[in-house]
């Protein structure tokens, strides 16, 4: 109807009975721009203040998320009325090119100020000293690559990400597959057991664990490993201790995978559902059995949800840290470079060191984050 209208009111004609002809502003409201900016300006200002308040005054947990709530969602919208107010005093013209771009600067905002400034330091306090109050280059990179134990956390490092990521796709996905063939009722029950230790934050399934790698110097074991060697006549192991073939690795990699395969398996469980029946239905005629069906049919057909699973915990096992500090602190050559640079900033107070490992730590994670933003555009794409 708008459309008919302005293609009327273009050509010199009346608008039809009862309908709005358009406005057409060629100047600025100059009173919508001042109570915008204005408003725009006292409510930066009280969210500001509210949440200063949060921090130094000492009020009740409840107090401060009531407050934290009513400004942050509150002042949200206010911030956005007052913006979008400003906006529309400015001329028809200029308010049509500039509308999407005020709309996201609140989010670019805060991406720049908590995310991109906080890079740009980083990197900067790379090439300083301990304190960042003078300037050493590259010394600190030459001191990384100079450490032999460096060069163990990256070969440990290196070792989560070969096994982690390998290991939850693949329990994900035949556990997801397992799951489908049982009935309604005890589908959804194994998948919330399966999924269940998702909700549990990565100290505290260390801390579960700990209980199942415990070695007791007594008689009687509280872990349980231990207690089912013992049972059968052997003596009890030092598990986290036990470092030849990595093996104290890769039982704090058990834990991660554990925490992670009820992820992979909702995701791979979607994925395999939504693949059409009649693709199945032909290979099924054409002769092939069940298990080239799944590997030749099935998994081409949710790739892209196994490359995402694989990408994800591929992301989060770069920059594993809780398990590791809780099992072991790093010790007995299980340290990674994520705990690694918790030690240098908080236990050495060394600020370029640390802001060096962070750097480095950022470069090999960004080949897989355009990696998977590509995958995700073909995806797109193909769809």
């Amino acid at each position: 109807m708008s459309t008919v209208v302005d293609q009327d009111v273009r050509a010199g004609g009346d608008p039809p009975p009862g309908a709005r002809a358009p406005v057409n502003r060629g100047k600025a409201d100059l009173k919508k721009i001042v109570f915008g900016v204005v408003g725009l300006v006292v409510t930066v200002y009280l969210m500001v203040t509210a949440f200063q308040a949060i921090v130094i005054i000492d009020m009740p947990k409840l107090v401060q998320a009531l407050v934290a709530v009513v400004a942050g969602v509150g002042g949200s919208m206010l911030l956005f009325f007052f913006l979008n107010m400003a906006v529309e005093g400015l001329p028809q013209r200029v308010e049509g090119r500039l509308k999407p771009y005020i709309f996201i600067l609140p989010a670019i905002s805060f991406i720049a100020l908590f995310l991109i400034y906080p890079t740009v330091q980083t990197i900067v306090y790379s090439f300083a000293n301990d304190d960042s109050t003078g300037w050493v280059g590259l010394q600190n990179y030459q001191d990384i690559f100079g450490d032999p134990d460096f060069r163990e956390l990256i070969f440990n490092n290196v070792l989560w990400i070969i096994v982690v990521p390998a290991a939850t796709v693949a329990l994900g996905l035949m556990v997801a597959v397992l799951a489908d063939k049982l009935s309604e009722g005890w589908e959804k029950t194994s998948k919330s057991i399966i999924f269940l230790p998702m909700a549990i934050s990565f100290v505290g399934a260390a801390t579960i664990w700990r209980f199942v790698y415990d070695q007791d110097t007594g008689d009687t074991q509280v872990g349980l490993l231990n207690a089912i060697i013992t049972a059968v006549g052997l003596d009890p192991v030092s598990w986290l201790q036990f470092s030849d073939w990595n093996l104290n690795d890769i039982l704090l990699m058990v834990i991660l995978i554990w925490l992670q395969v009820g992820f992979a398996m909702v995701l791979l469980s979607a994925a395999i559902k939504s693949v059409p029946e009649e693709t199945l239905e032909a290979a099924r005629i054409d002769g092939a059995s069940e298990v080239q069906t799944f590997f030749r049919v099935v998994v081409p057909q949710i790739r892209g949800t196994l490359v995402t699973v694989f990408i994800t915990v591929l992301i989060l096992v770069m920059k594993v840290f809780d398990v590791v500090y809780v099992m072991t602190n790093g010790e007995f050559g299980t340290n990674v470079i994520g705990l690694e640079f918790f030690k240098q900033i908080f236990q050495f107070s060394n600020a370029g060191l640390a802001s060096a490992i962070v750097v480095l730590l950022m470069l090999a994670v960004i080949p897989v984050l355009i990696y998977q933003v590509r995958h995700f555009r073909e995806e797109e794409a193909n769809r």
